[in-house]
């Protein structure tokens, strides 16, 4: 076992390109061995957990595997088997920890069989001691800041003993230039920021993914070029806060700059964003989502709370009046954005009166949709240790009456464009009736509506019909 706790220098990053493609050359060669020894095609499987950050490093994980040699399945009766792991809340270990044993069942099955864990759930020490002592079938842990080596790892997998731990503490390198296989050909995210400053009272992120560093604009730019030339027509620029993109570059870029940017890419014809934190939200950043036909009318803008005393002890460095005044603003700008938000319910000393702050800002908002989540206490946060933790009846109680509120203020704000005829990009064939077609307004507004096949990738004039909640069933216009 190999425990590694160093991180390569930012100037290291051609040449760290350059050595994991050597490790996929030489995975290549050992893999072709092994199928040949086998006497049919290996396969792989990679598992994600959590947030579209986590979607986008399973996309080069996949990408790595199949560039090696595998051949990607759904199912986890595969012959090397990836999880890559959420830790946001508690539970999210236990279900891991469960899934494992499935595993385990499968390998007596097929005793070549790999199994890798990697992802934030991996930064964690105990969790990585548990796994070292009562796992040991599993073969490889590595975790979020080398991503990368994934072809570097697998290589000590095929020629040593023992399970293979490479976890760093931090590290300042990206190495995106690698095989990447997107799940939809025709949108892909791009990472802009890595890791989180803002460490909010309730979340494990800074402490598993690193403090923030931002990405040269110039990488940024280019790699949305190559997206274009490949056929994407919607981008998605990634960070745990997008707004505060800028951290640490030789020259500074603001996130503002950086989207115009984005927009002028030719071939890219919708641009989207997420996570906006309140606190960083700039009229500049504000300017440039009303005066861009490209840039999305959807804004996620997390509130957490509606309790300006509740958003303080959360750590958010924001008031309720300080985000009801910035949705103003937004409003003011581009009056028909879709504003969407996460909500936590329970927070440790909520009173009843905090509640109902947020009650009233889910009123006055309108929100199209928005995530509910109930207070989960996460070992390793400030939170965990606070006083007056809220009892789950009460919060349960609490969780029920706001998702009413914020079903009923969603149905009729998303109705707003009942009749309309508006662009939908076409993503899949409808999983409940295989003469629909399933795609998404540049609102994100999930649109239904008669079409095949063809049309996936995209877009195309719909006329809105009928709106059922959260989602339209349209007709082409």
């Amino acid at each position: 076992m190999t425990v590694k706790n160093n991180a390569v220098p930012e100037s290291s990053s051609d040449a760290e390109r350059r050595r994991q493609y050597y490790y996929i050359d030489r995975c290549k060669g050992i893999l072709a061995e092994k199928e040949k020894d086998a006497g049919r095609k290996l396969t792989c499987h990679v598992e994600t957990f959590g947030c579209q950050m986590n979607a986008r490093d399973s996309e080069k994980l996949r990408g790595i595997l199949e560039e090696i040699g595998y051949e990607n399945i759904e199912s986890e009766e595969a012959d090397l088997v990836l999880y890559n792991t959420c830790t946001v809340r508690e539970n999210a270990n236990v279900r891991v920890y469960g899934r494992l044993g499935r595993l385990n069942h499968y390998k007596k099955g097929n005793p070549e069989m790999i199994i890798g864990l990697c992802g934030c759930m991996m930064q964690e020490a105990h969790v990585v001691e548990k796994l070292t002592q009562s796992f040991r079938f599993v073969n490889l842990i590595f975790g979020t800041h080398n991503i990368y080596r994934l072809a570097e790892l697998l290589y000590q997998v095929f020629t040593q003993k023992g399970m293979i731990v490479d976890i760093w503490q931090e590290s300042d390198v990206t190495v995106e230039e690698l095989p990447v296989d997107r799940m939809y050909a025709f949108k892909s995210g791009v990472n802009i920021t890595y890791g989180c400053d803002n460490f909010c009272s309730y979340c494990i992120v800074p402490y598993v993914r690193g403090r923030e560093r931002s990405r040269r604009p110039e990488e940024i730019i280019c790699e949305i070029g190559h997206l274009a030339e490949d056929g994407v027509k919607e981008i998605m620029l990634l960070g745990q806060n997008v707004n505060s993109y800028g951290k640490g570059l030789d020259e500074p870029v603001t996130f503002a700059e950086l989207l115009s940017k984005a927009c002028r890419v030719p071939g890219i014809e919708r641009v989207r964003f997420m996570t906006s934190h309140p606190k960083d939200l700039s009229d500049e950043l504000i300017k440039v989502m009303a005066s861009e036909p490209k840039v999305c009318p959807h804004l996620h803008l997390p509130l957490q709370s509606g309790s300006t005393r509740i958003l303080e002890k959360m750590n958010r460095r924001y008031t309720k009046e300080d985000y009801l005044e910035l949705v103003r603003k937004i409003r003011e700008k581009c009056p028909d954005i879709s504003l969407t938000t996460d909500i936590i319910v329970g927070f440790p000393g909520e009173t009843e009166e905090d509640f109902a702050e947020t009650l009233d800002v889910v009123e006055r908002v309108g929100f199209d949709s928005a995530f509910t989540f109930l207070y989960s206490k996460r070992s390793g946060t400030p939170a965990a240790k606070m006083e007056n933790q809220v009892d789950e009846k009460t919060a349960k109680e609490r969780f029920d009456r706001l998702l009413a509120l914020v079903q009923e203020k969603a149905k009729k704000s998303c109705a707003r464009f009942e009749g309309q005829t508006l662009p939908v990009l076409v993503e899949m064939k409808n999983s409940q009736d295989e003469s629909l077609v399933t795609g998404r307004l540049a609102n994100n507004i999930t649109v239904h509506f008669p079409g095949d096949e063809s049309l996936i990738g995209q877009i195309v004039n719909v006329r809105l019909l009928k709106c059922h909640g959260f989602y339209y069933l349209g007709e082409p216009a």
